[in-house]
């Protein structure tokens, strides 16, 4: 399929924006970077995408752009592609730590940024970081000052690493996820530390690891 260069750079560029921040740009943002400065010159471009089914697009809305599978072998931006990632908090790896949101379960860092390779983080997952404070996760090679980063999900199976909020104790903690006896134990990684037992309405999980970046100091 042939298409312009003026056409190849913005699916490049949309490919890039969602790699990088995992939403599409704006039709301004599309202009700036490719050399356009009608609005109404890049919607024709992005209509012609359309047509030849490359792009999907929702005009009710700001971003409402999507490559389509048959776009993403056409674009280069996937490739070694990065995605920054918030820092939200700190989460506890030892003794389940006080938290003054129940909401987020950690303390809020929105300034603190991390970039991590496309591979680790599947597009379209809605995934954020914590930093480790603790060792009860030593033994899984999660030690104090590492950073875990963590899909966002509400549900869990059994051995995956989470971070879970303990409701009446209005508290949080990271640890590996068990349903057992009709209640759930957040097992740590360390021999000298005992499991904590809650029940499962007692519990809300806000996030499964799937990924550990390692601290250097």
């Amino acid at each position: 399929m042939a298409l312009t260069e003026r056409q190849q750079k913005i699916l490049d560029f949309i490919g890039a924006s969602i790699d990088k921040h995992g939403y599409p740009p704006t039709i301004r943002e599309i202009g700036k970077d490719v050399g356009i400065s009608s609005t109404s010159v890049v919607n024709y471009h992005l209509n012609k995408l359309k047509d030849l089914e490359l792009l999907e697009r929702d005009d009710q809305i700001s971003r409402g752009l999507k490559l389509t599978a048959k776009a993403r072998p056409m674009v280069d931006a996937g490739n070694g592609a990065t995605v920054s990632l918030p820092i939200v908090g700190t989460i506890q790896a030892g003794l389940p730590v006080p938290v003054m949101d129940a909401r987020t379960a950690f303390e809020t860092d929105e300034q603190d940024m991390i970039s991590v390779t496309r591979e680790i983080v599947p597009r379209g997952d809605k995934v954020y970081a914590l930093r480790v404070k603790g060792d009860s996760m030593i033994d899984a090679l999660i030690n104090e000052g590492d950073i875990v980063v963590m899909q966002s999900t509400h549900t869990a199976s059994n051995g995956d690493m989470v971070a879970a909020w303990i409701k009446d104790r209005e508290e949080t903690t990271l640890k590996r996820f068990y349903h057992e006896n009709g209640r759930v134990r957040l097992q740590p990684a360390n021999p000298t530390m005992d499991p904590i037992y809650v029940a499962l309405d007692n519990l809300e999980i806000q996030g499964k690891v799937i990924a550990v970046i390692r601290s250097l100091n």
